[in-house]
């Protein structure tokens, strides 16, 4: 299994980025396909998860309304598009499939970064 995050860069705050997470190696059917981020000296923290085959939708408050996570089932890929971002969002942005929406995620992408600039 392998899951591919790209779609990192330098942003201005207020600006928005889009990223991918390519997802190859088994059928994803029944799994929520999350994004998490990790701020350094911070915990990894949950941001949004999706079902992939179904329209269950999980996202943490603090991106709730600038944040939409979705998925291209026919090209394997799921998006995070980041939109009003802010220096608080800077982090590395990983891609996990997992059987529960907030947590047990089994496989691990290898992660973007994400720098916002105020």
């Amino acid at each position: 299994v392998q899951l591919q995050a790209s779609g990192g860069g330098l942003v201005q705050a207020g600006d928005s980025l889009r990223l991918s997470c390519a997802a190859s190696g088994r059928t994803f059917s029944g799994y929520f396909m999350g994004w998490f981020r990790q701020a350094p000296g911070k915990e990894r923290e949950f941001v949004a998860t999706k079902m992939w085959n179904a329209d269950t939708t999980y996202y943490a408050d603090s991106v709730k309304g600038r944040f939409t996570i979705s998925r291209d089932n026919a090209k394997n890929t799921v998006y995070l598009q980041m939109n009003s971002l802010k220096p608080e969002d800077t982090a590395v942005y990983y891609c996990a499939a997992g059987t529960r929406p907030l947590n047990t995620y089994a496989y691990w992408g290898q992660g973007t970064q994400v720098t916002v600039s105020s």
